[in-house]
């Protein structure tokens, strides 16, 4: 299959095209290998937008970017509760402790599988008008899934700062502890 170039929503977009359809259409027996190709063509292209016509390629692309976006939030969250935890309990080292050792975990786990992927810096789009909009279908018709491209660094150092921050409280809390 032809790299489809994507097409431009306005004329700001002068740089680059923003968007980039992954159409459903099944040429030969390796459709679903043409569509993982297209996709990640386009991931790394970083078009604004992206729509997966294929439905089992757009469930499968919406199921991974909400386990990256589950991994992020319970990293920051936990390390969050892992330092508030030892204002608020400071003789309560067993409820820092674990929450820590879940934020680092889960940090660990993002870092690993997730942030080197292209799609860690995409969101699957759910408002409806906002999907009409990009797609151009109506209310009764099925809509693909559409990703909006969102830079993401800065939450990555947020989520690392709050883990290396609850991991530097713990042990000092746990030294504290010790004397």
């Amino acid at each position: 299959m032809d790299f489809i170039e994507g097409k431009r929503l306005s004329p700001i977009d002068e740089h680059q095209p923003s968007v980039f359809i992954v159409k459903e259409v099944y040429d030969d027996g390796n459709a679903q290998e043409n569509f993982e190709s297209e996709l990640d063509k386009a991931l790394y292209a970083k078009f604004k937008y992206i729509i997966i016509e294929p439905p089992r390629l757009g469930e499968e692309t919406a199921r991974w970017i909400t386990v990256g976006n589950l991994l992020h939030k319970t990293s920051v969250v936990s390390g969050i509760a892992s330092i508030a935890a030892g204002f608020l309990l400071p003789k309560r080292f067993i409820v820092t402790g674990p929450l820590c050792v879940v934020s680092i975990i889960f940090t660990t786990l993002y870092t690993v599988s997730w942030h080197y992927d292209p799609c860690c810096q995409y969101q699957v789009e759910k408002d409806r008008k906002t999907l009409e909009r990009i797609t151009m279908q109506g209310k009764d018709t099925a809509l693909p899934v559409v990703l909006v491209y969102s830079e993401n660094t800065v939450e990555c150092y947020v989520q690392r700062t709050v883990t290396i921050l609850a991991a530097a409280f713990c042990a000092w809390r746990f030294y504290v502890s010790l004397k």
